[in-house]
This record gives structure tokens, sequence and C-alpha cells, in this order.
């Protein structure tokens, strides 16, 4: 149990320290075994993907940026269905088994599934989720760097097996000094955060089997009974998932610093990551061997967790309210996954002192690096984090935050604005909660508030070429309509795109779109001009997105126009990240 003198959020804050300094000693230097990870085994969507993370995994290593010693893996989807996070795991699981025989069955293995576009955070979309950058560090921390470090007691209190986690969500805990979470029974065993209700919707939830004592901890091990999926506020009533404060048979240890439950009497216990033994594993892997290939998308979390604990029914197999696209084979791979993990048991690790912070939207990502008090504290993380930029206010509430970037003084960035691997003359002007990402701007620019900017690097037949997407930072790029005369459903920038392909004197026809013709998007959608220079490419894009604020004209008639979706398939890697590390010379020159 912690000390009861030390107040919770402070608790939080030193046991986050602490992981990241020890992490920080880890880095760049072999490690012992038993002391990290023997695998670390990143999931890619297509082989595009597989070769971006690769790249940045081969130059992390080359710098000295992660621990060493270790084997660091980037295992790729099969190409055709999309299979889910569930069905990357399965494919893990062959990829280790062909990599390694029967000597993986001795391994502590995290597995990190990063597979996906990001469309709701773009500026991960080129480089991956796994590689976003956050703002502290010297070299500036990713998502990869901060799960490592915070699971970095993990390794050393866990059988051989696989802790399975996402790439846009961060888990901090406090467990006490003296105590460890140990990942060391048959079967899974996930984490549990206290939440509230409304966040239990978007969720797991987990229904704890009744325990019979009544003292309380940070740390608690609990058996769970069944697993909800994303279930409605009257399910977790009706299956006994609903705890409230004061009832100690249910658990009162509720902190009051989590904003989620500061008002609210009632909770419930939420997911994150979990851990399956290696006998789980080797049965999910004959399983997958026997099936050949899968067409369907399956959630390591709602189809295999679900069918865990002694009160799991087969009842959700048949639910596909939760399913983005639903495959005539789905049902029947949810059964057979539901009758082959039926009767292993679920362990719960409950950390009343955590927090679980999402960050794979733009809002989200704004709100924890400009406006979020708790994760800047318990992190650490800093408005100016490796960056030249003399003029940034340190105020409290809403700052900007400008991470690996070079900003000439006179430039101005609005408070609730990121700016990532940017360079930002003297007449740039940055609105409120914008996004510039990748970017040089060097005439005289101002960008409106709540402007989503990323410039990529192409490679296009042999030349190196750019291409800047621009939009709103609210604008849903996953809405899509299935016919032209619908495409006055989706909105650019808060205006109907009709509007916008009129502005830009573009005609609507099919060549518009690129991919899947039924399936028509600000994704999909071939309005990025392609431009010779970087700096170009920026302004361009900039001038597009002022046409359609200020109701003026700007014709992209005489551009090569991309679609978001193609800009991924054209991506240069090594370029974009020969322009990062042109930005950290710099800024490590000028510090000395």
């Amino acid at each position: 149990m912690a000390a009861a003198s030390v107040a919770p959020g402070v608790a939080l804050r030193e046991a986050t320290q602490r992981r990241l300094q020890r992490f920080s000693e880890l880095r760049g230097k072999p490690v012992a075994a038993g002391e990290f990870w023997d695998i670390v085994a990143i999931t890619a969507a297509d082989e595009k993907q597989e070769l971006a993370y690769k790249q940045q995994l081969s130059e992390k290593l080359k710098k000295k940026e992660l621990p060493l010693g270790v084997q660091y893996h980037v295992f790729v989807d099969p190409p055709g269905a999309k299979i889910g996070n569930g069905g990357s795991t399965l494919c893990a699981l062959r990829c280790l088994e062909k990599l390694y025989g029967d000597k993986w069955n001795s391994f502590t293995i995290l597995l990190i599934h990063s597979g996906g576009y990001s469309q709701r955070l773009p500026n991960a979309s080129a480089l991956g989720k796994i590689f976003t950058a956050l703002p502290f560090g010297n070299p500036i921390y990713q998502m990869l760097e901060l799960k490592l470090a915070m699971y970095i007691d993990f390794p050393s209190h866990m059988n051989p097996g696989i802790l399975v986690t996402c790439a846009d969500d961060i888990e901090l805990y406090s467990v006490g000094e003296s105590e460890f979470i140990r990942f060391d029974k048959p079967g899974f065993t996930a984490l549990a955060h206290p939440s509230s209700l409304t966040i239990g919707t978007t969720h797991g939830v987990f229904v704890l089997e009744p325990c019979n004592y009544l003292e309380y901890g940070d740390l608690e091990y609990r058996c769970c009974h069944c697993f909800l999926h994303k279930p409605s506020i009257e399910k977790m009533h009706q299956f006994g998932a609903v705890c409230r404060r004061g009832n100690f048979s249910q658990q009162a240890f509720v902190r009051d610093d989590i904003p989620s439950l500061k008002v609210d009497p009632e909770y419930v216990y939420t997911d994150s990551l979990f851990y399956m033994d290696q006998k789980s594993a080797k049965k999910l892997l004959a399983f997958y061997e026997k099936i050949g290939t899968l067409s369907c998308e399956i959630d390591a979390y709602g189809d295999f967790l679900q069918a865990l604990g002694p009160g799991a029914t087969v009842e959700y197999t048949r639910n596909t309210s939760n399913v983005t696209k639903e495959e005539s084979e789905l049902v029947d791979v949810r059964q057979r996954i539901f009758h082959l993990l039926k009767g292993t048991s679920l362990n719960v690790v409950v950390l009343n002192n955590s927090k679980f912070y999402h960050i794979g939207t733009t809002e989200e990502y704004l709100f924890h690096f400009t406006s979020d008090s708790s994760l800047k504290s318990e992190l650490g993380l800093q408005s100016l984090a490796f960056s030249i930029f003399p003029a940034v206010p340190e105020c409290s509430g809403n700052t900007s935050c400008i991470i690996q970037s070079i900003l000439d003084s006179r430039c101005s960035v609005a408070p609730g604005s990121v700016v990532e691997y940017s360079r930002l003359g003297p007449d740039v002007s940055v609105g409120e909660n914008c996004i510039i990402s990748g970017s040089h701007i060097v005439t005289t620019a101002v960008l409106p508030a709540y402007s989503f900017v990323c410039s990529l690097s192409l490679k296009m037949n042999g030349h190196l070429k750019y291409s800047t997407m621009a939009f709103g930072v609210q604008d849903n790029l996953k809405k899509n309509v299935k016919t032209l005369s619908d495409i006055k459903l989706l909105q650019f920038f808060g205006v109907c795109f009709l509007s916008c392909l009129d502005i830009w004197n573009l005609k609507i026809t099919e060549e518009l779109f690129s991919g899947n013709k039924t399936c028509l998007s600000l994704w999909n959608a071939r309005i990025f001009p392609v431009c010779s220079s970087l700096s170009d490419s920026f302004t361009t894009s900039l001038k597009m997105l002022n046409a359609v604020q200020n109701k003026s004209t700007f014709s992209l008639n005489n551009y090569k126009l991309l679609s978001i979706e193609e800009m991924l398939v054209y991506k240069d890697v090594e370029d974009m990240i020969t322009y990062r590390e042109q930005i950290f010379l710099e800024i490590t020159l000028n510090r000395k």
C-alpha cells in the first residue's frame, strides 16, 4: 500500500518520474538478461508502413535512443482484408513462431499495435502513431520510448508470455515503492483503472468477483467474472460492474484527483493493456494456423477478453453494433474463439491510483499538450521542448507547445497550438488550436485558428516532391459517402465540401477521389497540390485554406493533386527523417 502521508497525485508523479529516469539510464546501453523485454514487436498495416517503422527503429538504435541487446521487430499484416488488432495479434504470433521456433516459449514479449493510418490524428499518419513526438526529453521522446519507460518494471515480474498494448494511449500508475505489478498467473491478466460510467461506454469494463476484505490499496489482484466491451450504462448496472464509493465490498478506494470521478459516486473499472501466458498464446496460434487466413476484423479486447472468466457467455459474438464493417464470417470466427478460450481465467490488476490517457485524435492531442495540467505535471511535459524559440510565454492555463522546431523570435504562436518538427520564419502568425507538423514556412503567413497543416516528402518517379495536407482540426476525415451526389454531406474546415470544390475550381468527377469509389471522404479526395519545395508546398496549401476561409477563389487546376491516401503511398520516409535530423543538429549546435 502507498504511504498514507503521500498525496495520490504526488505519488503518481513521483512513480512516473522514477520510471522515466530508470529508462533514461538504459537508453543506448546493452541490457542484462531479465532486466528488459526479450522482444519488442510493433505491428504495421502494410509493407509501406512496415518499411517506415523499420527505418525509424534503425535510426533510434543508431542514435542510441533505445536499450540495446533487445530484439526489435515490425510485424506486418497480410495483404487483403483489414483484420483488426486481434488479427494482428494472431499474425504476430505466427511471425514469432517462424523466427524463433520453440525458443519464444521462454521470452517476455511486448506487442504494440500500431497498424492503421491514424485518420483522427493525421500528423501521425506518415510515420506512425508509435512514433508520435512528445514534448519532453533530449532527444525528444516519442510514444515508443514512453511505452518502454512506463512498462520498465514489468519484464522482471512477468512469466514468459506477451503483453499486448496500443500505440496511442498512456497508462500512469503508482503502486507504492515496495510493490510491483506481477504478470505471473495462468491465462490472461489485464490492468484496470477506475473510470466514470461514461468513459466505460467507450472502453472495456470488468465485472469483478466480489472480495471479502475491507482494506483498500493502490494495487489489488482480483478475479474477473466477465468482461463487457463498450457496454451501455444500463448493461454495466445489469451485470454488476458498477462500484459505489463507501461500499467496501465493491471497493471504495477511488481517487478524488481523477477528474472523471470527482462528482459521480458511481464508477467502473476499465481496461488498457493485457498479458497472456505462453499456453494461451500457443492456443491462439494453433487456431490461426488451422483457419489459414482471416477476412474479417477481430478485436483483441472485444473478441479475446469477452470469452474469458466464469461468467462469459456466447451472446456477445452476435452483437455487431461496435463493428465498423460486418463480414459474413465474423460471427463464426468469434464463436470459435469463444469456445477456444472459454474456461480461461481473466485476472485483473486493479490500479486504484492510476490514469489512462488517450492521444489518438487532434482534440486529445491539443488538449493534453497545451491545456491539461495533470499530464504536464505527471510526465514533465514542456511548452518548449528541445526547440529554439525565445518568445514562448510561460503562463498558467493554455500555452502553445513547440517540439523540436526552430522558430524566429518575431513569429507568434497562439495558446493551444502545437508546432512539431518545423521551421517558422519571422512573419508567421499561428492562430489558436492549430497543429503544424514537418513544415518550413519562410514567407508571410497567417494560419487561421483551428487549422491543421502537415507537410510530407514524396518520392514520385524518382524525384523528390512535397505536399502539405491542410484542413480544420475538427474535420472528420473518416466520414464517407457512397456517391458523388452525396459529397455535399462532407465538410472541409466547417464549410460544405461542394462549395470548397467550387472555390478551388475543381470538377466533381470520380477522378477527384483515389481508391474505393464507393467510399468518398476527405481522406481520399485529390485536393492537395504537389510542389517542388517544402516551403512552396506549405504556401500553396495555405492559399487553398485561406480561400475557403475568405470565400475567395484559388484555382487548383494547374497543380498535380494527391489525396492523403496517395501521399502515404508516395511518402519518402528517409527525407522526412533527414529533415528532422537537420533541425535536431541545428538545435544541438545552438545549445552548445
